[in-house]
């Protein structure tokens, strides 16, 4: 590493701390998910049932279920079941939002209002509730909940893509594209949406927590992962059951959320403020 880069990594970690800490946080939940198989200190998935319900001891670091599976291992391989949730629900409400909030944007007219009368009838209800009537009617299945998800998101985006679209398409590059003759697809396409990224990226890393959020919540009521499936809103739900005296059964796992999506919020919180100046305040 060079003097150059020393001296900014040291700016960087001054004048973002908290989004330090959420790099740091996510990285691990990252080497956990990408390394399972190395690091994980048991199959997640074979139970020992003599060893069941066993609280944390040296062999069984993070102690066992009711069906004597190692607690950390399924949370190490949980962890490839939220980021996949979080990334998953984030890419394709943006996917969506971005095509149709600058169609809706620059075309106006009766397409404008048919999609944001839409997109009003969807944010008039709240999120979790949505997601749940979709999810319970696509049923119990892990991606379905993502896609449940996903479609409830949807309308963030499309706002956020619209209202940027509408400020874009007045501006002289857009104007000179018209008036050449260029079609509308391809100025939406190489003008309106390489120009609507900025706070699309803001939007989806702050929206990655409540993503895995939500899915959890879905899998922790039955409608998202399914047993054997080792993710963490299955787990707690499973564990309720005995917090009590197996305390450690819903309670780590329930940590790793809390964690993962802290981390992912002080992440996006830090890519807002370097990418809009004006949020710092």
């Amino acid at each position: 590493m060079t003097l150059v880069e020393l001296r900014y990594f040291h700016y960087f970690t001054k004048r973002y701390p908290l989004t330090v800490i959420g790099m740091i946080i996510i990285s691990l939940v990252m080497l956990l998910a990408l390394a399972a198989p190395l690091i994980s200190p048991h199959n997640p998935y074979t139970m020992h049932l003599v060893d069941r319900l066993k609280p944390p001891n040296s062999i069984y670091l993070l102690g066992t279920d009711e069906l004597g599976r190692d607690i950390l291992s399924r949370i190490i391989y949980g962890a490839r079941l939220s980021l996949l949730a979080g990334v998953g629900i984030v890419g394709i409400a943006g996917i969506f939002g971005i095509i149709f909030g600058s169609i809706s944007g620059f075309l106006g007219g009766k397409v404008d209002s048919l999609l944001m009368r839409l997109m009003d009838i969807m944010l008039a209800f709240p999120s979790l509730v949505l997601a749940l009537a979709l999810s319970a009617a696509l049923g119990p299945n892990f991606h379905n909940s993502i896609l449940a998800v996903a479609i409830v998101k949807i309308p963030v985006y499309v706002r956020l893509v619209r209202g940027q679209t509408l400020s874009i398409k007045e501006r002289q590059f857009v104007k000179a594209a018209q008036t050449f003759g260029a079609p509308k697809a391809w100025i939406i396409s190489r003008h309106i949406i390489p120009n609507c990224l900025a706070p699309v990226v803001v939007q989806a890393s702050l929206g990655i927590g409540e993503a895995i959020l939500i899915a959890a919540a879905l899998s922790f009521i039955g409608l998202g992962a399914q047993p054997p499936e080792a993710e963490w809103g299955a787990m707690v739900s499973m564990g309720r059951t005995f917090l009590l005296d197996q305390w450690w059964y819903a309670t780590c796992p329930g940590i790793a959320i809390f964690f993962t999506v802290i981390g992912f919020n002080l992440l996006g919180d830090g890519v807002r403020d370097m990418l809009d100046p004006r949020s710092r305040n």
